[in-house]
């Protein structure tokens, strides 16, 4: 990271660089602070290579519309100094995140939603519609990923029936696709991507499942961030209909049954955060 900013952001060369702690990274990049005022994005696996550039086009026409700071790119940098992808330098954002686990914060609930409903009125026309097989495309396409893993999840005690997680699947899946024009979505609201100050809402970060698509996986931080109060909350700000309250089942559930194996041993933190969703949807559907 020193070679990339001294060969490539001379302005910043002087700064230390400092790479912040494991617990604050999520599953896609590697962070570095730049200085106190920044912060290196570098992608560590294949399928988030692509961000540099999406966040470098988008964010920058996004961040008019909404009511918090974004990660806006200072900076795009370019391959070198032994590392093969584009990466980003953005501003940091001074707070701290909700727990991983949900919190129950009414004002935080609000918080979001609004966000949410400010980003879902941004014109969509000329974003990148979700493919098949993310979030925010139709729920279908995650079905043959979650009946493959369910019996992998037979074999271990996560702390819920895999039957029970079957049947709560299938409400999903049985719920009405979205039939009205797509809506730009954040798609990965966890708690991690959501920056604090004061206790109320001061940034969303990480818009590597930004696209235009089904409103749902916008409407699951009601499960992945919130319990008790808040989530109700939220799910009653968000103003989405019943249909979508299923689907948005549905994207907090499928990556959780998935996320539980793929993450257990290598993730545990991720693998636990998955089992608790588990639970809560099967709850929630019950």
């Amino acid at each position: 990271m020193r070679r990339l900013v001294a060969a490539q952001c001379p302005q910043w060369a002087g700064l230390p660089v400092t790479p912040l702690p494991d617990e604050l990274e999520g599953t896609d990049h590697v962070l570095f602070r730049i200085g106190n005022e920044l912060v290196a994005r570098m992608p560590k696996i294949a399928w988030a290579v692509d961000q540099a550039d999406s966040d470098s086009r988008w964010l920058p026409l996004l961040a008019s519309h909404l009511p918090v700071r974004i990660p806006v790119p200072l900076h795009v940098g370019e391959p070198g100094a032994g590392y093969p992808w584009r990466w980003t330098v953005v501003p940091w954002v001074v707070g701290s995140t909700p727990p991983r686990l949900g919190c129950d914060d009414v004002l935080l609930a609000r918080d979001v939603a609004a966000f949410v409903r400010a980003l879902h009125r941004v014109d969509p026309a000329g974003g990148p519609l979700k493919p098949p097989g993310s979030r925010g495309s139709a729920l279908l396409h995650a079905d043959e990923g979650v009946r493959r893993v369910l019996p992998r999840l037979a074999e271990h005690d996560d702390g819920f029936d895999v039957t029970a997680a079957e049947a709560a699947w299938d409400a999903c899946l049985a719920a009405p696709d979205w039939d009205r024009d797509p809506v730009w979505i954040h798609g990965d609201l966890q708690p991690g991507n959501l920056i604090t100050d004061g206790g109320r809402l001061a940034a969303v970060i990480d818009f590597g499942a930004l696209g235009v698509g089904d409103p749902a996986p916008d409407v699951a931080p009601a499960l992945w961030t919130f319990t008790g109060a808040a989530r109700e909350t939220y799910r009653e700000a968000i103003e989405y209909d019943d249909a979508t309250w299923r689907r948005a089942c549905g994207w907090a559930l499928a990556p959780s049954l998935t996320g539980i194996d793929y993450y257990r041993h290598t993730f545990p933190r991720m693998a636990e955060h998955g089992r608790r969703m588990v639970r809560a949807v099967i709850a929630e559907l019950a």
